[in-house]
């Protein structure tokens, strides 16, 4: 919708330990990025950085752009800007920081401020995933377009954004949350305990026995391939049991919201190790008191990674019903059916275009 605007907005991948200042057009970058400490301990200087790294942004552009636009932690009111509550990257925004109007007043242009599991979900909606699916249908000949969906990243966190008809859903009180879902085998926990980076470390230690270690997912994922020491079938297990949990919390707000599925984060380079247990869980079944089985996931779930898969996704399942009371068919396809793909333009550079699109859609709706 968005990919070949020309109008210019600055982001910001705010970060604990870094800013990093960019700004783009048409859904891609348009200068290197500015990268300078973020001093989140000392709240005058981390807003001073913020208005040197936008200020410098600002000098480099050929025209003025028309917008702020960035993901930062809450707990937030992002609809009015302002940052406030537990924040442990940002202890100094905790007595509440009213960001978003501090900088309208700085540099005179609207400001827009979300979380990044929404920002990523609607990169993904309007630049990304969604439109790329939809050229591929049309492309196959497919009448079946998808209007809907859901993005999660996988990393420090278990994040989430929904995207319905086109628009962010927000919620009422900034609160579209998914990491305090319950996790699938540990009862009373929540699901983030599973789907982390902390959670990866944390089974491979259980498994192996290596209590002491000191990998990281990247290592443990060297460790399954075989191309470093250590426990295989331990490193394998943590994707595994990964995949597990976030496949049981990703299928209840499949059902809900009935869409597309995109996963991004530095944990999807372990895809092929997460996605046979994530994909086996959302097409698990439940059973009735009468003991009748009922799929937890009405529509098939698909992998959209896999060619087979896609097709089948693609072709759904076509044919020709008679109306009633004349010599006329129409076609009716009666799968029913989402995908689930893993994010092909990062989640950085697909918070970073959400942060655009969105600013935009907000500027055009306004108008």
């Amino acid at each position: 919708m968005y990919q070949h605007d020309k109008r210019t907005v600055i982001t910001l991948d705010a970060g604990g330990t870094n800013f990093v200042f960019g700004a783009m057009r048409g859904c891609e970058y348009i200068i290197d990025p500015i990268t300078y400490p973020s001093h989140s301990e000392n709240l005058d200087l981390c807003l001073q950085t913020m208005v040197k790294g936008f200020r410098e942004v600002i000098g480099k552009l050929e025209e003025k752009p028309v917008a702020i636009s960035f993901a930062f932690p809450g707990p937030a009111d992002y609809a009015n800007g302002i940052i406030g509550g537990y924040l442990p990257n940002f202890p100094s925004f905790r007595d509440g920081v009213a960001l978003g109007p501090f900088l309208e007043h700085e540099f005179g242009l609207p400001v827009f401020i979300n979380n990044d599991g929404d920002l990523f979900a609607f990169g993904e909606a309007l630049c990304g995933a969604l439109p790329e699916v939809n050229r591929k249908l049309e492309e196959a000949g497919s009448g079946k377009r998808f209007r809907n969906l859901i993005g999660y990243t996988f990393g420090t966190g278990f994040g989430i954004g929904i995207v319905v008809n086109g628009e962010l859903n927000r919620g009422d009180n900034s609160c579209v949350e998914t990491f305090c879902l319950p996790h699938k085998l540990k009862e009373g926990i929540i699901v983030e305990e599973g789907v982390a980076v902390r959670a990866i470390k944390r089974v491979y230690a259980e498994e192996s026995g290596d209590a002491d270690h000191n990998l990281e997912p990247k290592d443990i994922c060297e460790i399954a391939d075989g191309k470093r020491p250590g426990d295989v079938e331990a490193a394998k297990k943590a994707f595994a049991e990964f995949g597990q949990v976030a496949g049981h919390a990703m299928a209840i707000t499949a059902q809900l919201i009935d869409g597309l599925i995109v996963i991004g984060g530095g944990i999807t380079a372990a895809a092929r190790y997460i996605m046979p247990s994530l994909l086996a869980e959302m097409r698990s079944e439940f059973a009735t008191i009468g003991g009748e089985s009922v799929r937890r996931v009405q529509m098939e779930v698909l992998d959209l990674d896999d060619p087979r898969q896609f097709e089948t996704f693609a072709k759904g399942n076509s044919k020709k019903i008679p109306v009633y009371g004349t010599d006329r068919t129409v076609e009716y396809d009666d799968m029913k059916r989402i995908g689930v793909m893993i994010s092909k333009l990062g989640a950085s550079k697909a918070i970073s275009a959400g942060a655009y699109a969105f600013a935009l859609s907000k500027i055009d709706h306004k108008d």
